[in-house]
């Protein structure tokens, strides 16, 4: 006898999550499971906490059942791409989904079909969206729009010569509204290009690599 677990799931806490529960108990029966868990959820989001749906799959990854009965498929997921992942993961496992209303079972050559169908359809989506950015990329491009962060237009040698005088990080960045880090890499330009000839000469390699660090 198959090991079943039951995952049922309400949108709003004034929903009755036993009728689904009965009703699955009873194709459990019919088709001779046995029903060794439960879990329950009530979420209303793709992004709500689903700890009925965390513990089946913990218990999943310990082999704890094979067959995963829910009513219907939107119960289970939280989008497309979340349920492709699940039945995969079900699959690696050896773990069947039945979904009651939909008539899908993944234990028969019509619903691996069918989840393998969703996967292609899904990759192609990803990959017309893919394109669609390039192409509209390329269209900004020949129209003559920069893309890209801008390239900053603060006076990197002002910067580079008041943070090698001593002013600190932090006070450099608020004089020329620059973050720290573009400090640093406008220090450190200025000690590649300038060091041992001409302004920095001076400037000692150690007090250099002081301000720098």
């Amino acid at each position: 006898m198959k090991r079943a677990v039951i995952y049922a799931r309400v949108w709003a806490p004034d929903e009755d999550v036993s009728v689904q529960v009965c009703y699955l108990r009873q194709l459990a029966r019919q088709r001779g499971y046995e029903v060794v868990a439960e879990y329950k959820d009530i979420a209303s989001g793709a992004k709500a906490r689903r700890p009925g749906l965390d513990a089946l799959t913990a218990d999943a990854n310990q082999g704890r059942f094979s067959v995963v009965l829910t009513n219907r498929l939107v119960c289970l997921s939280k989008g497309i791409k979340h349920l492709l992942q699940l039945t995969e993961h079900f699959r690696t496992l050896h773990i069947d989904l039945i979904s009651a209303q939909e008539a899908i079972d993944t234990s028969t050559s019509t619903g691996r079909l069918f989840f393998d169908a969703m996967a292609s359809l899904n990759q192609c989506e990803s990959e017309l969206v893919k394109e669609h950015i390039r192409m509209g990329l390329r269209r900004k491009r020949l129209d003559g729009f920069r893309l890209g962060r801008r390239p900053l237009s603060a006076p990197h040698d002002l910067i580079a010569r008041d943070r090698l005088a001593g002013l600190s990080l932090t006070q450099c960045s608020k004089k020329y509204g620059v973050s720290r880090a573009s400090v640093v890499r406008f220090v450190r330009e200025a000690q590649r290009q300038f060091a041992g000839v001409g302004q920095y000469q001076p400037v000692a390699a150690e007090v250099v690599a002081k301000f720098v660090a």
